[in-house]
């Protein structure tokens, strides 16, 4: 094997990793409806819930990228992972809002373990196609989001709590699954640095400044796009249940779209970003998503459909180009840009839902919706980011 090759493979494994990484977190969301009625738990409590998963799971993620730069730890995955199952069971058998904060923030550390190394295997499987590295990843990531729901209506919701405890079988196949990734990515790993060290070529004209600017400008276009995604997967089912009426599975089959959505879009983005020239597509993802969200407090049913799969296709081709550009900002820091957009992801969805719960509480859905349809307009800052690509063939 060439040492130029895409490790496609382990692309893939690394991919249904992450999906079931995500579609057990993607469990705490799904039974939000069933955790309000059997707690008697109001919108800031859920906020809460949230941002106790997204702040465990954001605040150590950059220190584990920047100490796994210097001192890689493949088996942590599988580690990472054992945190998530031991979530899962405190969760099936949470008594009282306490302990499901206990819980989940079990989760939420479990995630920030397994995303920075997780990042770099996909890095160093990608044969110089990063883009295409980093959505395979990311599509797994985001497929298991939306099936988690899925599993959520037909399995917990109507049969309870208790029945969370289901998912811990997929806990124990990640671990295994996690630990051969281990055993690839420790027998490659110093062959595949040595090279990524000796091609790297960072724009020379970029000041210290200029990069830490469009670092910030990636952040803030990142706050965008999470706070978005924070009204979606936290609150889109209460908006449905609370506009149109439906149960809560059906609700759940809405968000599974939406969820869905975001899978195909992620696949797109990194290719896309590898042909085109990634600040094009982070630009057309998260401006382009605007015209939609406005659009969708004001639909019927049908369209509230139709329009949730075209926000998810467009806003979320934008990750994995941000990622990919943000690496090539700071070349040779996979771990600390992967820990650091990550955390970030994480922490800004939690504090979105948190504030989020809070203002619907004060008002109601219909106004949380109409006031997070304008946040894709950050998008067009991304015109400030520097031209670090050159022409693409």
């Amino acid at each position: 094997m060439k040492q130029t090759q895409t490790v496609f493979a382990i692309l893939f494994t690394i991919s249904f990793g992450h999906l079931l990484n995500d579609m057990m977190q993607a469990v705490i969301p799904a039974v939000y409806p069933l955790l309000k009625t059997n707690f008697h738990l109001n919108f800031t409590q859920i906020g809460l819930i949230t941002f106790t998963f997204q702040l465990t799971a954001s605040l150590l993620q950059p220190f584990v990228g920047i100490y796994t730069d210097k001192h890689p730890k493949p088996y942590s995955l599988a580690i990472g992972m054992a945190f998530t199952l031991a979530g899962l069971l405190c969760l099936s058998q949470a008594g009282s809002f306490t302990a499901i904060l206990l819980s989940v923030s079990l989760i939420g550390t479990g995630s920030s373990i397994f995303h920075p190394e997780s990042s770099r295997v996909a890095h160093l499987a990608s044969g110089g196609k990063k883009g295409l590295a980093q959505s395979i990843f990311q599509l797994g990531g985001n497929a298991g989001s939306a099936i988690g729901p899925l599993l959520a209506a037909l399995i917990v919701i109507p049969h309870g709590q208790t029945y969370i405890s289901w998912f811990a079988v997929s806990a124990v196949l990640g671990m295994i699954i996690l630990w051969r990734i281990g055993v690839w990515y420790k027998a490659h790993l110093q062959e595949k640095v040595n090279k990524a060290a000796s091609t790297v070529v960072l724009n020379p004209n970029l000041t210290k400044n200029r990069v830490i600017a469009s670092l910030g400008i990636l952040l803030v276009l990142i706050f965008s796009k999470y706070f978005y995604m924070a009204s979606m997967t936290s609150y889109f089912t209460f908006y449905l249940i609370d506009k149109f009426h439906l149960t809560v599975q059906q609700s759940q089959m809405y968000l599974f779209v939406f969820l869905a959505s975001v899978a195909a879009g992620t696949l797109l983005g990194g290719p896309l970003g590898d042909r085109f020239g990634r600040k094009y597509i982070i630009w057309i993802s998260i401006l382009g998503a605007a015209p939609f969200t406005l659009l969708l407090p004001y639909a019927n049913l049908f369209w509230t459909g139709a329009l949730s799969v075209i926000i998810g296709i467009i806003i979320s081709s934008a990750f994995s180009a941000i990622l990919v550009y943000a690496t090539e900002l700071v070349p040779g820091k996979v771990g600390m840009i992967a820990g650091l957009f990550f955390g970030f992801a994480f922490g800004m969805g939690g504090l979105g839902s948190a504030l989020l719960g809070r203002l619907a509480d004060h008002t109601n859905m219909f106004y949380v919706f109409k006031i997070c349809a304008f946040l894709p307009l950050i998008g067009i800052i991304t015109g400030f980011l520097p031209d670090i690509e050159g022409k693409k063939k």
